[in-house]
């Protein structure tokens, strides 16, 4: 029986203790923290979002970096397969809009208790409370690791699943990374990801708390489109946020290695109309409000705390009489709705990031195993890797595909 160490007791970290131990090997599950998953716990606004139910095919579309290294771990360990997995352990799940995956209960903790429910059936040792300071080799194999305190603990095989460094309060402070580096490994460029963005205009703090549904974003780095989906986002006092940026934001993360010009947030308001469609419908409005004032005739267009903004923009006096305002103003005021700019100054940091871009080169891992290419016995799993995906489940998702092929893969 082999003796196995898994470093890290978060989603990917669970699911590698658990597959392992499946497969006959004595496991031993190390985590920093006084309990086991608390950044599961906050996922999902804190009703996890365990998976997306997507085809398969379509699980690969919405991975940003390194897609085709996940090739075997999404097969071995499938969306369904997921579900399967939590719904035989006592978690009941539903799906949602845009097929995202919640508990029934909407409680994130049950996931962890699906997840406890399966390490304890599996027999898996769990330490809480220890910290890893090293991973210990020898001749390029796996001989152990150091804890913090300096106590060694042999074993035959280490799966690190340490996470990144988004919401380092959660235990993710890239620990990871360093032991990797410590045993010969290349960590690529570390950044947020699935982050909001920090935005220069000044009215967004107006507009804080402002959320604004079926609206389509558009992010551009130096004219150049990088990033166009349609969906939810919230203004905050410092930019923007919501769904729909957050995963902008993992785009940006991306270009900002190549890219140092400016970087415009272009949002169209109305994207069921085209400017053409959109002028008629404020040439009715204005028909029908034919005396009032421009700021009292646009109601119907935005939300109350929107319209000082749009006003502003669209450079009409907002005490002039709609009667007056001409063609152009008018076409011009529908340009400025469908092609509302805002300029971007950076992204939010770790500690409001979801998940970290970047991570181990997939290059030194065999995608197949989950195996380093430069220790042998050495795994990986989760966040860890330099992998990941935009928000709906998908993260997670790689996190349970990696965590079950390391897992599995121990010989």
């Amino acid at each position: 029986m082999s003796q196995v160490i898994v470093i890290g007791g978060g989603a990917a970290g669970m699911m590698a203790a658990i597959q392992a131990a499946g497969r006959g090997h004595s496991v031993s599950l190390y985590e920093k923290n006084e309990k086991l998953g608390k950044k599961v716990f906050i996922t999902g606004k804190g009703r996890c979002n365990v998976t997306n139910a997507c085809d398969t095919e379509a699980l690969f579309r919405q991975v940003i970096t390194n897609p085709k290294f996940l090739y075997s771990g999404f097969y071995s360990f499938d969306n369904q397969a997921v579900m399967r997995f939590f719904e035989e352990n006592g978690c009941p799940l539903k799906i949602e809009r845009g097929d995202r995956v919640f508990p029934v209960s909407d409680h994130a903790s049950d996931v962890i208790k699906a997840l406890q429910k399966a390490l304890k059936q599996n027999k898996v040792t769990i330490i809480l409370n220890t910290p890893i300071q090293e991973i210990l080799t020898e001749d390029g194999h796996i001989t152990g690791v150091m804890t913090q305190k300096g106590v060694k603990e042999y074993c035959d095989a280490v799966i690190l699943a340490t996470g990144g460094k988004s919401y380092p309060l959660t235990g993710s402070t890239g620990d990871g990374y360093r032991m990797a580096q410590q045993a010969g490994h290349t960590v690529t460029a570390l950044t947020p990801a699935l982050v909001p963005l920090t935005i220069k205009e000044a009215y967004c703090k107006e507009l804080q708390g402002l959320a604004l549904k079926n609206v389509t974003a558009t992010l551009l780095t130096e004219n150049k489109e990088i990033y166009c989906e349609f969906g939810e986002m919230l203004f905050t006092h410092y930019g923007v946020s919501g769904p729909l940026i957050l995963s902008a934001g993992s785009y940006l993360a991306r270009a900002l290695s190549t890219v140092s010009g400016q970087c415009t947030l272009k949002l169209d308001l109305k994207p069921a109309l085209n400017e053409e469609q959109l002028d008629k419908r404020i040439l009715r409005d204005f028909e029908a409000n034919a005396k009032k004032q421009f700021k009292n005739a646009v109601s119907g267009l935005f939300p109350a705390r929107l319209i000082p903004i749009m006003i502003t923009l669209s450079g009409i006096a907002p005490e002039q009489s709609v009667d007056t305002i001409s063609r152009i103003e008018r076409q011009h005021f529908a340009h400025i709705i469908k092609n509302w700019e805002l300029s971007v100054q950076g992204l939010r940091g770790y500690d409001e990031a979801i998940i970290t871009q970047g991570g181990i080169t997939t290059r030194e891992i065999n995608p197949s195993t989950m195996e380093s290419k430069c220790v042998h016995n050495l795994y990986f799993a989760g966040e860890i890797i330099d992998v990941d995906a935009l928000t709906g489940g998908f993260n997670l998702q790689i996190a349970w595909s990696t965590g079950y092929l390391a897992g599995d893969s121990i010989s």
